[in-house]
């Protein structure tokens, strides 16, 4: 499902982040992990016992930590460039003469998603679905949020896919907002898939098995 309303916060037409910084809604996460490990740390202070039962928590609030981050991505050439940070896991053409790239994203990569395009965001539509891995071919079901963008080279479509865990898509902008490249779009936590539809006569210019990065990987070719 989605969560948090969608903001613009995340725009580069606001001040910049720091070159490190958290991910528009990971609080709800990410606060209590970190208020758990300072209190684990108080108590692992305390004694041994104590040490050893504040490890897994301080270990896990470091994971949220990381699994959150928020890097800043400096300006990228090429027309459609990805809109998450993973593997290419398929490029599959459409009946209608688009195709689909889609980017598996594992729990180590950043899971802030952005636009491969500057435009005009003319949808945001949640399809609630299914929870399957997002290598599993049955994750064609599963909840998943559709953006709709006008762009200069026509409509794009980008697809954020819920995965097997926590379920939860946090979309940032909302249908009428203009968009950069490379803003940031929205987030999903602890899942799972992107899917970028070239429009027709694209070409990708990526691989099945390629590492790409949100914001700075391009997708089309010349």
């Amino acid at each position: 499902m989605t969560d948090d309303s969608p903001s613009s916060s995340a725009s580069p037409r606001h001040p910049a982040r720091p070159r490190f910084g958290m991910a528009q809604g990971s609080a709800p996460w990410l606060v209590p992990a970190l208020g758990a490990a300072g209190a684990a740390a108080l108590l692992a202070r305390r004694s041994r016992a104590g040490a050893v039962a504040a490890a897994p928590v301080i270990a896990l609030a470091a994971g949220m930590t990381w699994f959150f981050r928020d890097p800043e991505r400096g300006p990228a050439t090429g027309r459609v460039l990805s809109a998450a940070d993973g593997v290419v896991q398929s490029l599959d053409p459409q009946p209608d003469g688009r195709i689909r790239v889609a980017v598996f994203m594992n729990p180590l990569n950043v899971h802030v998603n952005r636009a491969p395009l500057a435009g005009v965001v003319t949808g945001v539509e949640h399809r609630p679905g299914g929870f399957r891995p997002a290598f599993d071919k049955d994750s064609e079901r599963n909840e998943r949020v559709i953006w709709t963008l006008e762009t200069e080279i026509g409509e794009i479509t980008v697809v954020q896919i819920a995965g097997a865990l926590v379920r939860r898509i946090v979309p940032y902008l909302a249908a009428g907002q203009k968009v950069e490249q490379g803003e940031r779009i929205g987030l999903i936590r602890f899942g799972s898939r992107v899917d970028v539809y070239l429009p027709t006569g694209v070409a990708p210019a990526v691989e099945v098995g390629q590492k790409v990065r949100a914001g700075e990987t391009r997708l089309d070719a010349d």
